[in-house]
């Protein structure tokens, strides 16, 4: 089993350091629910599936190792609230060890 270091920054601007499995093929946005970093319901509304944009995180570091945006993912920030040059889908974030030491920013809720 090998586990990266995660900074997450909630929505409150507290930073809290994690450790994610990169053995049990989680996503981002089930990381930032797993530790109860945003309240529920929330947080990856539509389960995953890159449908809302619940789950935007703002990447702090790391941008050039992250997979490519898919045109669902792009379509979606594109309808979402507050949308920077660094804004992802946390659900379309794979856990990899590459990853290790990433920096991100739960978006505000766009509620």
């Amino acid at each position: 089993m090998s586990d990266i270091k995660i900074t997450i920054i909630d929505r409150e601007g507290e930073a809290h350091t994690i450790d994610a499995p990169t053995d049990m093929n989680m996503n981002l946005m089930e990381v930032i629910r797993s530790y109860e970093l945003a309240p529920e319901g929330t947080i990856g509304i539509c389960g995953g599936m890159a449908m809302c944009a619940s789950c935007q995180c703002y990447m702090l570091n790391y941008e050039h190792m992250l997979p490519e945006k898919s045109i669902e993912e792009e379509d979606m920030l594109d309808q979402a609230f507050l949308v920077e040059d660094n804004s992802r889908l946390s659900c379309q974030i794979p856990i990899t060890e590459e990853l290790d030491g990433l920096e991100v920013k739960i978006a505000p809720a766009s509620e």
